[in-house]
């Protein structure tokens, strides 16, 4: 059971999403190669000093959406192995993904402006990338513990987080191309539907 936070994890918690939101708003509207540490701090009313508790650059507070995020990678692992042995790995995964989804939608302003900033800075491409290896490694391995795989040898672990991983970011791409005009978790039902089917040929549309 996760502990609630305290009155000091709160503060700190507000800071990191005001930061973080601002520095979205000022790119989405300016251009990131426009805003400074400066604009940001004084925007969300705090010193740069402070920013700098918080985020290494500019970059970092576009990318790093929620301060918790490594607490929250661990916890959709949790949830993931404590499904039910009769659950398949691929069910497990999805609904042990599901509630960051539905973060994502919750502040879906945000984070509509998070993708514009990001494709409109190819740079920032290359560190989502980086910043998500050691993700993609922890949750192969939890697949691997789960199905009773070496992570290193089979090839089902890599896969399987492959095929979910792209389908997340097919619809997700999909809502943002759309301006989140359908909801995500509505899309990512979708893509995880047609994965469960095995992707059957949609047919001829007339």
């Amino acid at each position: 059971m996760n502990q609630p936070m305290g009155l000091r994890e709160r503060k700190k918690y507000a800071t990191h999403r005001t930061l973080a939101a601002t520095a979205v708003r000022l790119a989405a509207a300016h251009g990131l190669d426009q805003v400074t540490v400066e604009d940001i701090a004084t925007e969300a009313g705090v010193s740069p000093r402070t920013f700098f508790n918080y985020f290494a650059s500019k970059e970092d507070a576009v990318l790093i959406a929620y301060p918790d995020h490594e607490e929250r990678t661990r916890q959709a692992i949790d949830r993931f192995l404590a499904a039910p042995a009769t659950t398949p790995a691929l069910e497990a995964l999805i609904q042990a993904i599901r509630p960051d989804i539905e973060n994502i939608e919750a502040d879906r302003e945000e984070w509509l402006a998070r993708m514009s900033v990001i494709e409109a800075n190819p740079a920032l491409v290359s560190r989502v990338i980086a910043s998500q290896a050691g993700t993609q490694q922890t949750m192969v391995a939890a697949i691997a513990e789960r199905t009773g795989l070496d992570p290193e040898k089979d090839l089902y672990p890599g896969l399987l987080f492959g095929v979910v991983g792209h389908a997340m970011q097919a619809a997700v791409r999909r809502w943002h191309a759309f301006g989140g005009e359908e909801p995500l978790t509505e899309l990512i039902d979708q893509a995880w539907a047609a994965l469960a089917a095995g992707l059957p040929d949609p047919g001829t549309r007339h």
